[in-house]
């Protein structure tokens, strides 16, 4: 079998590689534009939790109840933050929560702000993160049967608490279908590889100059 290629035509990393160049990455952003630990908290778990969550100033009472019925079922949850209603930026929370689950801290993630569309886009620039918007119960078990989502991102003014939370139990319980979808996924995957791959290829010729 032809292994995939960039689109200059050169082969893909594999996972590995592609792990490497994340975290490098991300080390990177991190050490030049470190947020304040009011922003994204300080909290450091001192082993993998189940799940990370975390909430702008419009999601963070949705954040609260969420985080209290899961630690009620004995899930260990890692929270972010926000931490008040006081205004905050949604980008901070939703990288924190994406990067722990890109970093395998958290085996998944959960991020809540106004309409859960900002939190979502913030996530999904994260490499090895899938993360989807649900609004109701139906949606949430097919970002998880079929597109193997691993964040999920919800809209605090646009669902009620209930609601909520019956949507965060279907999708933590619902599992991957793997199948004919594991093939959609991977071009997913797939198409994250090649603007990885190209990346590096830029970063290893500005080295070389």
């Amino acid at each position: 079998m032809t292994a995939p290629s960039t689109p200059g035509g050169g082969i893909l990393p594999s996972e590995e590689e592609i792990r490497r160049v994340v975290a490098a990455v991300l080390d990177d952003v991190t050490s030049r534009e470190s947020p304040e630990p009011s922003a994204v908290g300080d909290r450091s778990p001192s082993a993998p939790a189940e799940v990370a969550i975390g909430a702008d100033h419009g999601g963070f009472r949705l954040k609260e109840r969420i985080a209290a019925d899961l630690r009620e079922r004995g899930v260990e949850v890692h929270d972010c933050g926000t931490d008040s209603t006081d205004s905050v930026d949604y980008p901070d929370f939703a990288h924190a929560v994406a990067r722990l689950v890109a970093d395998g801290g958290c085996r998944w993630g959960i991020i809540v702000d106004g309409a859960g569309i900002g939190s979502c886009m913030v996530a999904n620039k994260v490499p090895g993160i899938r993360a989807a918007t649900c609004w109701d119960v139906t949606s949430a078990r097919n970002s998880r049967e079929h597109n193997h989502a691993n964040v999920l991102a919800l809209g605090a003014g646009l669902i009620g608490e209930s609601l909520a939370l019956e949507i965060v139990e279907t999708w933590l319980s619902t599992p991957w279908g793997s199948g004919r979808h594991a093939r959609r996924v991977e071009k997913i995957t797939e198409i994250e590889r090649c603007y990885l791959a190209s990346a590096q290829e830029t970063a290893e010729r500005g080295a070389v100059r």
